[in-house]
C-alpha cells in the first residue's frame, strides 16, 4: 500500500538529499585523489631535484688527470651534508671508492656499486628506489663520470631517505581525507536544507489542497444537512413538495455558490487568479448577507452607516457570513437563543454576541485552522482573517465588559 502524499514528499526530500550528497562526494573524491597524487609527484620531484644538485655538483668537483683528485670534493660543503653520496668505479676502472663524510642513511655499498655499474654501462643517469640497511625506502640517483677523453670512468651515486617525505605526504593525505569527510557531512546537511526548500512549493500546494478539502467540508456541511432534511420532508409529505421545492433549489444554489467561492479561494492562493477588487457599499453588503442568512431563531440586528470600501464582493460576503454563523453558533447563553448585533461604520464591521465570550489565552488560536472545539472544522474564522489580510485589513477579537465576544473586521475605506 502506498503512503500518503506527505510521506511521498518526505521520501523525495531524502532522495534529493542522497543524490546531492553522492554527486558532491564523487566530485570531492576525484579532486582529493588528484590533489594527493599530484602532491606525491611533487614530493618525489623535490627529492630528485636535490639529488640532481648533489650529483651534478660533485661531478664537476672530481678531478682526473690519470688519477682521481677528490680534494675539491672533500673541501666542499656537500661532502658533510645530506643527501649523502659516493663516487664509485662502476666496473670501468679501478680506484678506491670515495664516500661522503656524513652518513645520512645507512646503505649497503654493494647496492650503490650496482647502481654505479648500471650508470656506466648505459651511459646515462639512473634514478630508482632502493631500501637502506634499516629497511627505509630511499631514492637514489647515479650519474656517470666522463673523462676528458670521452670515456666513462665511474659514477656519482647520491642517496636520500624518503621517510620525511612519506610522513609529510601521509599527514597531508589524512588531512585531505578528514576534510573530505567533514565536507561530505556539511554537504549532506546543506543538501537536506536545499531539498527541503526545493519541495516547499509542492508541500505548500499539498497543504492548500488539504485546506481546500477541509474548507469545502466545513462550508457544505450545513447546506447538505438542510438539503437532506428538505428531501426527506418532501418524500414524507407529498402535499408539501410545492413549498419545499423552491427551498431545495435555493439550497442547491447556495451550495454551488459556496463551491465557486472555494475554487476562487484556491486559485487566488495559488496565484492563478487575482482579487476582483471594486468599490463596494459595505453597509448594503452586510445587510444583504444578514437578510439571506438562516438565523435559526437567533436575534440579529444591524446598525449600519454608509461605508464604501474597495473589496471583492464574493469574498467579503463569505467573510461576513462566517462571522455571523460563528456568532449564532457560539454567541448564546445555555438554554437561550443567540443574540447578535452587527455594526457597520468607517470601513469596520463589528459583530458582537451575548455568549460566554472567548478565553483571552485562546484568542489568537481562534484564527488558526482546526482549533475549534465546538464540532466544526474550525475554518470559519481563519477564512475571515485570510480575506481581511488579502484586502489589506485586519481581524481582531476581544471580550465585551458586559460579556460576550466581539469580532472586529477592519477594511481600508474607499476614497472614490
Amino acid at each position: 500500500m502506498k503512503g500518503s502524499s506527505a510521506d511521498g514528499l518526505r521520501r523525495l526530500r531524502w532522495v534529493l538529499t542522497a543524490l546531492f550528497t553522492v554527486i558532491n562526494t564523487i566530485g570531492l573524491v576525484v579532486f582529493a585523489w588528484f590533489f594527493v597524487h599530484e602532491d606525491g609527484k611533487q614530493g618525489v620531484a623535490s627529492v630528485d631535484a636535490e639529488l640532481n644538485r648533489v650529483t651534478s655538483s660533485v661531478s664537476r668537483l672530481v678531478g682526473f688527470n690519470g688519477a682521481f683528485d677528490f680534494s675539491l670534493v672533500n673541501s666542499d660543503e656537500l661532502n658533510s651534508g645530506c643527501p649523502q653520496f659516493a663516487i664509485l668505479p662502476g666496473g670501468s676502472s679501478s680506484f678506491e671508492p670515495h664516500l661522503s663524510a656524513r652518513t645520512c642513511v645507512p646503505m649497503d655499498q654493494a647496492v650503490l656499486a650496482d647502481l654505479a655499474t648500471s650508470a656506466v654501462r648505459t651511459g646515462g643517469v639512473v634514478v630508482d628506489y632502493r631500501n637502506s640497511t634499516s629497511g627505509e625506502l630511499v631514492r637514489v640517483r647515479a650519474e656517470p663520470l666522463l673523462s676528458s677523453g670521452g670515456r666513462y670512468i665511474g659514477a656519482v651515486v647520491a642517496v636520500a631517505g624518503m621517510g620525511a617525505e612519506q610522513s609529510r605526504h601521509t599527514g597531508l593525505m589524512l588531512l585531505v581525507i578528514g576534510g573530505c569527510v567533514l565536507l561530505v557531512a556539511v554537504l549532506g546537511v546543506a543538501g537536506h536544507v536545499l531539498s527541503g526548500r526545493s519541495i516547499r512549493p509542492a508541500a505548500a500546494a499539498l497543504q492548500q489542497q488539504e485546506v481546500l478539502l477541509a474548507e469545502t467540508a466545513h462550508d457544505l456541511r450545513s447546506p447538505v444537512a438542510a438539503l437532506r432534511a428538505l428531501a426527506e420532508a418532501a418524500l414524507d409529505n407529498p402535499g408539501q413538495r410545492a413549498d419545499l421545492l423552491p427551498r431545495t433549489v435555493n439550497l442547491a444554489a447556495r451550495m454551488g455558490s459556496i463551491i465557486d467561492g472555494l475554487l476562487v479561494r484556491a486559485r487566488l492562493a495559488a496565484g492563478v487568479e487575482q482579487l476582483n477588487i471594486q468599490p463596494v457599499w459595505l453597509d448594503q453588503l452586510v445587510t444583504g448577507v444578514v437578510e439571506d442568512a438562516a438565523t435559526g431563531g437567533a436575534q440579529v440586528t444591524v446598525t449600519a452607516a454608509p461605508t464604501k470600501v474597495n473589496a471583492d464582493p464574493a469574498l467579503m460576503q463569505r467573510a461576513i457570513g462566517n462571522l455571523l454563523e460563528n456568532a449564532i453558533r457560539y454567541g448564546r447563553q445555555p438554554g437561550a437563543e443567540a443574540v447578535v448585533h452587527i455594526t457597520v461604520a468607517g470601513g469596520t464591521v463589528t459583530v458582537a454576541d451575548h455568549g460566554p465570550g472567548i478565553d483571552p489565552a485562546a484568542a489568537t488560536d481562534a484564527f488558526d485552522r482546526f482549533s475549534s472545539t465546538g464540532g466544526s472544522s474550525g475554518l470559519g474564522l481563519p477564512i475571515v482573517r485570510w480575506v481581511a489580510q488579502a484586502h489589506g485589513g485586519t481581524l481582531a477579537v476581544y471580550n465585551a465588559d458586559e460579556g460576550g465576544a466581539i469580532f472586529e473586521l477592519r477594511l481600508p475605506v474607499s476614497s472614490f
